[in-house]
């Protein structure tokens, strides 16, 4: 084995695939000092083999039949990164039946079927590696399967999407709206021409699965998990953050007390003194706590082309790792338990409302009695402007459940004297 080279196929040839071509090319000379043998990438698979022959030094390796991969004997390692669920899942269990490894960067698939693929690597004794799939650069899937196993882990939360990310950076130091941010982050690259998984937190969501499922040892799939994006952000929820000594960021959350999961992702206010608060631009991070651990956080680019080939070329040195010393598989799903996910109207959350009411005698008393009525405590309520017959109201409450928190704002929302609700966001609190 300690001249024996390792082929690997590469499965698409988009920015990340490109990248990680760039970087295998790259580290060519280090892989013999890194891994003690070198890889051999031996096919390109693609749709348009003219188009990405144009990208390559080596087209001869380009291929767009999936056969060629399964079938060559040599290919040990495929590297996943059509993206999507289809055809990639059909490729990857595929590869996996071949006895041939995976390292993937498919956050869509793997939120949603890493349990059933870490079955099929763990029958045909192979690896299934996928750190790239969440928060690109950053080391997290490692870390939390490895160096952090000896903790009980009760919460992993973090800003695991850049481009939103982005997008409050600019909103809370140019005082740009929601609309002018999102089009600058378009006009930068940042946002894809439609930014929906973005902006209205599915892709957080999807990273939150993964990292929820690691953490407390119980799947956690996508659909388990409540996402809320930032679409109804504004200018004036980003000051009156700054007043509270706070700014406002799209966390992905899961909390675990060992009994149950909550998991979500939601706009956020965070004290300025909290790590998570002075992470700006497209700069992903995810906060860790532990028993034996404490805090810890992790800090870095969460895409873009090298970023992520960085964490897809980290996996498959450690799967060469393994095939060379004859260790593969040896960590497999770890999730050995079988928590249940706490419904979002069973969360405890502090909240910060804002409400436009009818600058008269009473109102104030209304709004206390129904938050009164509906068990949620009240830490204070500020009047912030008058506007002609109308004034603005910030409430921030004590820690409340989720459902009775809605149904008290629903009430307010249907008294006469309530023009509009401006804005519901959660307030962070530890725990």
């Amino acid at each position: 084995m300690e001249n024996r080279k390792i082929g690997v196929a590469l499965l698409g040839l988009g920015t990340v695939g490109l990248g990680t071509y760039k970087v295998l090319k790259a580290q060519k000379d280090e892989m013999i000092h890194k891994i003690g043998t070198e890889l051999e990438l031996r096919r390109i698979l693609v749709r348009n083999k003219a188009k990405a022959a144009a990208k390559v030094d080596d087209p001869e390796l380009i291929t767009d039949n999936i056969e060629d991969v399964l079938q060559d004997g040599d290919v040990q390692i495929v590297i996943e990164l059509i993206g999507g669920m289809e055809p990639a899942r059909t490729y990857i269990e595929a590869a996996l039946r071949a006895g041939k490894h995976v390292v993937t960067a498919n956050k869509d698939l793997i939120a949603a079927d890493h349990g059933k693929l870490l079955d099929l690597a763990k029958q045909n004794h192979c690896d299934l590696m996928f750190e790239a799939a969440v928060a690109g650069a950053i080391p997290v899937i490692t870390p939390l399967k490895q160096s952090l196993a000896a903790n009980h882990l009760s919460e992993v939360m973090g800003i695991v999407n850049g481009t939103t990310n982005f997008i409050l950076t600019k909103m809370a130091q140019e005082g740009m709206e929601f609309d002018e941010a999102l089009a600058l982050a378009t006009e930068l690259g940042y946002a894809e021409a439609d930014p929906t998984a973005d902006v209205e937190g599915l892709d957080a969501g999807r990273k939150v699965a993964i990292m929820a499922s690691i953490a407390f040892n119980s799947r956690v799939s996508f659909e388990d998990v409540t996402t809320e994006g930032i679409t109804g952000i504004s200018a004036n929820d980003i000051r009156y953050a700054k007043e509270m000594g706070c700014c406002i960021k799209l966390i992905g959350m899961a909390h675990s007390d060992g009994s149950s999961v909550e998991a979500y992702v939601a706009p956020m206010l965070i004290p300025q003194g909290h790590p998570l608060a002075s992470v700006n631009d497209s700069y992903n991070a995810v906060f860790v706590r532990g028993d034996a651990v404490d805090n810890a956080m992790f800090l870095g680019r969460g895409a873009g082309e090298l970023p992520t080939a960085s964490a897809v070329v980290g996996d498959v040195f450690e799967v060469a790792r393994n095939i060379r010393h004859g260790c593969c598989g040896r960590i497999s799903c770890t999730c050995y338990k079988n928590l249940p996910i706490v419904p979002m109207d069973e969360v405890c959350s502090r909240y910060f409302l804002r409400v436009e009411v009818e600058d008269r005698i009473g109102v104030l008393a209304e709004m206390t009695d129904v938050f009164a009525r509906h068990r949620v405590s009240v830490e204070q309520i500020i009047q912030k402007q008058k506007k002609g017959e109308f004034a603005e109201i910030v409430v921030i409450t004590d820690k409340v459940r989720e459902g009775d928190f809605k149904r008290a704002v629903k009430c307010i929302a249907d008294k006469s004297g309530t023009r509009g609700i401006r804005s519901t966001i959660r307030v962070y609190t530890q725990g």
